[in-house]
């Protein structure tokens, strides 16, 4: 570490990384465990990844996201080749004639923090301490780039067959429509580079220093541990977060479908919370948090579930009946506040029956209705 900042990525920054990036995750963004582990293996094969700053790109540097796509719950049981995460790398660079100066994830959640590293360690390219959420979204096109304005094209996309595709797109909703396709033919997970921007591009659009904060978070949690510290407490601290609720899981509804995990979670309350009731809703990630058809918070506003003895982040596929957790809710990157932040990823564009209220007005009190 170098004045607070991430300048390498070795073993134990990769080790604290996928537990920081499964809370900023909010349930999503694929495994962390998996993409830990192949992380762990480039790096022990190739050697540490260095991560740069965006103000140290050049104007015309090229950056390029590298990311996994589709159904959490299917990576679980089809792990990804480390060929499949340089391929779409390999295909891009073709197809635009020149190489890639730097690789970023396009998501700072859960393993698709970590899916750049491998093709970094094994192709000798830094990686961008940023990211194009500030936590995991669902869909393409939720993404500061579009937001923006920057073309997504061209994509380029491979299974863990060796099956590779090309394709250009109009904008990110058609690219999600395409390649969500896609990748359900190829069955259900597919990698997958967008979004390529210039260093001037992703000065601009990126959300800066996720890496850091993923980083920061995972310490936080292994170290409040070790100082018999409270590691929820230390963790809403950190990052000027709510607890939402505390209780147990009693029923989890989770199906593929579309290429997503999508469900719902009911808890009921413990302790001191006895008798209260949380509806949690999720598209692979945490969307909207309910009780007594009121909302606690809401998307984009980060929800994630933590272990209630440990704090470590619970991810979608992972919850399971009986886990004990306390729900946190944390304030969103304010780009996704604006207007066409909120047209792109606030609660009716998933169908939720209610307004976005910030997560701040919530917790004291002046939450709105949410019908679900």
């Amino acid at each position: 570490m170098n004045n607070n900042v991430l300048t390498e990525l070795d073993e134990q920054a990769v080790h604290y990384i996928a537990v920081g990036a499964a809370v900023l995750g909010t349930g999503g963004g694929g495994d962390p465990h998996i993409g830990k582990l192949m992380a762990i293996e480039a790096i022990r094969k190739y050697g540490p990844v260095r991560l740069l700053q965006p103000d140290e790109l050049a104007d015309d540097d090229l950056v390029v996201p590298l990311s996994m796509i589709g159904a959490p719950t299917v990576m679980n049981e089809k792990i990804p080749s480390a060929e499949q995460m340089t391929k779409p790398l390999d295909l891009l660079e073709r197809e635009l004639g020149r190489k890639v100066t730097a690789i970023m994830p396009i998501e700072v959640g859960g393993g698709n923090s970590l899916v750049p590293v491998i093709a970094a360690a094994e192709r000798g390219i830094p990686m961008l301490d940023a990211d194009a959420m500030g936590r995991a979204f669902p869909e393409s096109q939720m993404v500061t780039f579009y937001l923006d304005g920057y073309d997504c094209s061209p994509i380029t996309m491979a299974d863990e067959r060796g099956n590779a595709v090309l394709m250009h797109a109009v904008d990110g909703i058609w690219e999600e429509r395409m390649a969500r396709a896609v990748t359900i033919q190829m069955g259900g997970s597919a990698s997958i580079c967008d979004y390529p921007v210039t260093g001037a591009q992703a000065k601009r659009s990126v959300v800066r220093n996720t890496l850091t904060q993923a980083y920061e978070i995972g310490r936080t949690l292994y170290l409040s541990k070790e100082r018999k510290q409270n590691p929820i407490e230390a963790l809403l601290k950190q990052l000027s977060g709510y607890a939402l609720f505390h209780g147990k899981a009693v029923d989890i509804r989770r199906r593929t479908e579309g290429g997503f995990t999508r469900g719902e979670a009911v808890f009921d309350g413990t302790d001191a919370q006895k008798g209260r009731t949380m509806k949690l809703f999720f598209q692979n990630e945490f969307l909207l948090a309910t009780e007594d058809g009121k909302s606690l918070a809401v998307t984009p506003d980060l929800i994630a579930l933590l272990d209630q003895d440990t704090g470590m982040p619970i991810t979608t596929e992972n919850l399971k009946y009986g886990a004990r957790v306390t729900a946190v809710g944390f304030p969103c990157d304010p780009k996704w506040r604006t207007p066409k932040g909120l047209e792109t990823v606030g609660p009716q564009y998933f169908g939720y029956d209610t307004s976005y209220v910030p997560i701040e007005v919530l917790a004291e009190g002046k939450g709105g209705a949410a019908h679900e």
